[in-house]
């Protein structure tokens, strides 16, 4: 069951904003946007596209907003949300593992508003979350008809860039937690993850035949190539990858072309 307050306009100018429960509890905003209104005026009977973001994004950051746009101009509704710890949501971050229960929260409550096809994709925490959601939900209420990983990471622990380590310090110290909550406006749980959730190359084989779309560039600061060829060759042929040249990191890096392409793909597998 999805527990829902706080429901505005269902009018396609007016977003529907709500906050949802996950099943261990945690408040998690979301926001519902209909198809663009130059694409259809029908009802809410189509495709939807669940967002899920990178870590310390929300749904209302700009790229969020953008990319939510650019796939409802492709005739797909939008459910965007706030992973916990993030944005208006509860509860703490934990850095990809229970943010699993975020997503399907996300996924059943686009399917309660009638939606017959529910795809997801998720930047970098977000697209690890997206894999591992898909290997989990199978045969459930949360599962998804599609689903598209960018910028993601294939394995846990990755230390090998700068930027990861600066974001090991950032989850793993005091002091760097202090800073994600009041410099990044995160908020992050300081308990270590006990069992370690199942890691996103190991997710990979459990998705089919759920059609998979790995994205990466190759100007990624984060995580090198070795990572999007890792989930893809975990796919045994089933996972499509696209390597973006002049590509950066996540959903501040994925360009108008890119997003109208992702929408494409998402709206017609």
């Amino acid at each position: 069951m999805v527990d829902v307050s706080s429901l505005t306009s269902v009018h396609p100018a007016d977003p529907r904003r709500v906050m949802l429960r996950t099943d261990d509890g945690v408040r998690i905003e979301a926001v519902y946007e209909p198809p663009a209104a130059s694409v259809t005026d029908t009802a809410v009977t189509g495709t939807a596209v669940v967002v899920a973001h990178g870590f310390t994004g929300s749904a209302d950051r700009p790229a969020v907003r953008r990319a939510a746009r650019a796939f409802a101009e492709r005739g797909a509704a939008v459910v965007t949300f706030s992973f916990r710890g993030h944005g208006g949501s509860g509860g703490r971050s934990t850095v990809g593992d229970r943010e699993v229960l975020d997503l399907s929260a996300a996924v059943r409550w686009a399917r309660a508003l009638g939606h017959a096809r529910v795809v997801t994709v998720g930047f970098s925490m977000g697209g690890s979350v997206v894999l591992r959601h898909a290997a989990l939900e199978r045969g459930t209420e949360g599962r998804v008809d599609a689903v598209a990983a960018v910028s993601a990471p294939a394995r846990w622990y990755y230390r090998g860039t700068a930027p990861m380590r600066r974001l090991h310090w950032v989850v793993t110290r005091p002091t760097g937690r202090l800073v994600g909550r009041y410099g990044l406006r995160t908020r992050i749980d300081r308990r270590a993850w006990d069992p370690v959730p199942l890691s996103p190359v190991e997710a990979v084989p459990l998705i089919a035949p759920v059609p998979l779309l790995i994205v990466h560039g190759d100007r990624d600061a984060y995580f090198p190539l070795d990572h999007p060829r890792t989930l893809a060759a975990a796919g045994g042929g089933s996972a499509e990858l696209w390597l973006e040249r002049g590509m950066g990191h996540a959903e501040n890096a994925a360009d108008e072309e890119l997003l109208a392409r992702l929408g494409d793909w998402l709206t017609r597998r």
